[in-house]
């Protein structure tokens, strides 16, 4: 069970990872910073750190007793930052490495819910923008093109018909491997946990034609409405659906489940963040406001569960 900490010095020194190699790194070292001067006004001996690849293997980290990730995308979310943590024995909120390696991957976590009997959109990985073509005619226009392991809306196309698809697969497949995704019509919403608990939902309109990168960090057009203005009942169905999608994936801890309403109004898993973003415009810090907790209580939350009790 985890503890409710009071006295600071009971973490030791903590270190706040950031920036990272991946496409995410500019959103990453904004999410660093926020949680290492958050923690640090609360008394934390704290310390941030821009990580490079080298760092990891280095002995930057030594002397540490615990850690914040916050390098989102390749390298920080995927399990391998992780795995080097789990190696030092530094304990850190979040997915452990097998659970950070799944939910990274669209492909097989949707699958893994579309086995589970969980909605999610039709999607198909196509190896090439032939397939792509055969594989978006199937399913229907319009379709979103994504690539399988990158976050933060990278790479990521809202194609409408044919003539647009093999430059948006070009695109995604910069990141590696692509999946096409339905695109559902309804309203974008997205369901955060905190230790075992669905928070309140947010509700997102974007400045633009979807959630795209410019929307999610650039746009301050881009309205947030939380709590989400849908019914209890819808409310209490999505929030049990994130829970159930963080289970399956075998998440601990924290992260961000995301949905769109289909044209019935059905909600449909689109992915899961084991590692959200921290930054002004995030999505978990503005849910546990919702919930009665601002940013400092938040982060102090993070590190008190790295206190738990592995056994």
């Amino acid at each position: 069970m985890s503890q409710n900490i009071s006295n600071p010095r009971v973490f030791g020194r903590v270190a706040v990872l950031s920036g990272g190699w991946s496409p995410e790194r500019e959103i990453s070292l904004q999410s660093g910073e926020q949680v290492f001067l958050a923690l640090q006004r609360q008394g934390v001996n704290v310390e941030l750190f821009d990580i490079q690849r080298e760092d990891l293997l280095g002995n930057r980290l030594e002397g540490f007793d615990r850690a914040v990730n916050m390098m989102h995308g390749r390298g920080g979310e995927d399990g391998l930052v992780q795995a080097v943590l789990e190696l030092r024995g530094l304990p850190y909120p979040g997915a452990d490495v097998a659970a950070s390696a799944l939910a990274m991957d669209k492909l097989r976590s949707k699958r893994l819910w579309r086995d589970a009997g969980l909605p999610t959109p039709g999607f198909a990985a196509p190896a090439s923008p032939v397939e792509a073509l055969e594989a978006a005619q199937a399913i229907g226009y319009p379709i979103f093109v994504k690539p399988v392991a990158d976050g933060s809306s990278v790479g990521i196309s809202k194609v409408h018909s044919a003539k647009d698809l093999e430059a948006a697969f070009a695109e995604a497949a910069i990141y590696g491997d692509v999946l096409l995704e339905a695109f559902a019509s309804g309203r974008e919403l997205t369901c955060s946990v905190l230790a075992g608990e669905a928070l309140p939902l947010v509700c997102i309109e974007p400045d633009g034609d979807f959630y795209d990168y410019h929307a999610k960090y650039l746009s301050d057009a881009t309205r947030y409405l939380c709590p989400a203005p849908v019914d209890a009942a819808l409310t209490t169905r999505i929030q049990e659906m994130a829970l159930a999608a963080f289970a399956a994936i075998g998440a601990r801890h924290w992260g961000r489940v995301d949905f769109m309403l289909d044209g019935s109004g059905e909600p449909q898993l689109l992915e899961i963040n084991t590692l959200p973003g921290m930054t002004t415009h995030s999505l978990v810090p503005m849910a546990a406001q919702a919930a009665g907790m601002n940013f400092e209580a938040l982060c102090w939350r993070l590190l008190e569960l790295t206190m738990e009790d592995a056994s």
